[in-house]
């Protein structure tokens, strides 16, 4: 997205000391300082250098990332694969080996172990009162191919943005957009569990979006940024469609994060920065910060922001399933056709011990196994997702 960068060529003439010094562009025409500064612009004279934003060094970021590697290695050390289950994948990495394909395609641990280290599940939310897992779970990953999608997708997004706007607000709007992700994501997924970062990275795809409507007259070539960054949005959220991916999330990120960045992200008009780093012979006329509009769309995605997040809030603790109240909004996260089913099922499994001896049937497909198990906290629930699946 470029910006307008004219590029002022000065030229300093140097009269005696009983004369003003007179500064002159190269042409000879008078600068009128307000009218040719823009914030693009840099040019030095003398030893001053222009810089009306400032640029800062992302760190912020790239410690998300390695929060986000360092849960996922924890969370493969709790699941402890060759403990709890008959075969894994990568056996060789010890407990750090990964679940069976049929039970985890993404190269990750157990469902089981997600929810013990702070996956979505909103009964748990809402009846074990255990809120903090609208949080937690954006710190989750369900397996390898899972976080690197995320990673890749949040170094390539966010060092960019907090470059531009520091670490303060791109964090809070990481994750407040990550929070409303999970809180959309609860208020219609009321079974299974959800976890990942990608409710936080809509978030930030939202926020560059408003940034870009909020700072309009600041960008050149604006309608090709603009149709470049909703294709990219469109891309993201019809993936979310397929089955076993929480379009929910996607959405409530989004809008959190598009909220955000009229709040967050706006930039002051060109005159008043100009106006700001001019010499004071120039500073003859009194420019706002920032335009109308922006105060309008500032106090408006704050109101809206803050009412979304209340209202949300009070459904999600009443148990409200907000599928009940719109009959085609699953769609949004799922389109079902011939080549899969949108229905997710909790599996049903018949089980007998014998020591450690364990036979169990799984009810919806008639397949039975036998395994040795430990007599501490066998996962039946695991060993039966894997023979139902």
């Amino acid at each position: 997205m470029a910006r307008d960068s004219p590029v002022a060529h000065v030229e300093i003439k140097c009269h005696s000391l009983h004369e003003d010094p007179e500064f002159q562009p190269a042409d000879q025409r008078p600068l009128t300082a307000p009218a040719r500064l823009r914030p693009s612009t840099s040019f030095t004279a003398g030893f001053d250098l222009f810089q009306p934003f400032k640029k800062w060094v992302s760190w912020l970021v790239p410690m998300f990332v390695a929060a986000n590697c360092v849960v996922f290695f924890i969370s493969m050390y709790v699941n402890d694969c060759p403990k709890n289950s008959a075969s894994c994948v990568g056996r060789f990495l010890g407990r750090f080996s990964f679940q069976p394909l049929k039970e985890n395609p993404l190269l990750g641990p157990s469902s089981s172990t997600l929810e013990k280290m702070g996956a979505l599940e909103v009964d748990k939310v809402v009846y074990g009162h255990q809120p903090w897992r609208l949080i937690s779970c954006m710190w989750l990953h369900a397996g390898v191919f899972h976080i690197l999608a995320n990673m890749l997708s949040l170094v390539f997004i966010g060092i960019h943005l907090e470059q531009e706007f520091g670490f303060v607000r791109i964090g809070v709007i990481y994750v407040v957009s990550g929070f409303g992700g999970s809180l959309l994501s609860s208020l219609f997924i009321q079974s299974g569990i959800s976890v990942g970062a990608s409710g936080a990275l809509f978030g930030l795809l939202g926020g560059m979006l408003s940034e870009l409507l909020t700072n309009w007259t600041i960008y050149a070539n604006k309608l090709a940024a603009l149709l470049t960054l909703l294709f990219i949005i469109i891309i993201n959220l019809a993936v979310g469609v397929l089955p076993h991916v929480d379009n929910y999330a996607h959405i409530g990120g989004f809008i959190s994060g598009f909220l955000l960045g009229f709040v967050f992200l706006v930039r002051p008009q060109f005159e008043w920065v100009s106006q700001r780093d001019a010499p004071r012979r120039y500073n003859s006329i009194s420019v706002s910060k920032y335009k109308p509009y922006q105060y309008v769309l500032w106090i408006v995605s704050l109101v809206l922001l803050i009412a979304w997040f209340a209202v949300g809030l009070v459904f999600l603790f009443r148990g409200e399933n907000l599928n009940d109240h719109c009959s085609w909004c699953h769609y949004l996260s799922c389109i079902p056709t011939s080549k899969w089913n949108c229905n997710s099922q909790r599996f049903t499994c018949e089980s007998s011990r014998l020591g450690n001896q364990l036979n169990m049937t799984c009810l919806s497909n008639g397949r039975s196994g036998s395994y040795s198990i430990a007599s501490s906290s066998p996962e039946l629930q695991q060993i039966c997702s894997q023979l139902c699946n």
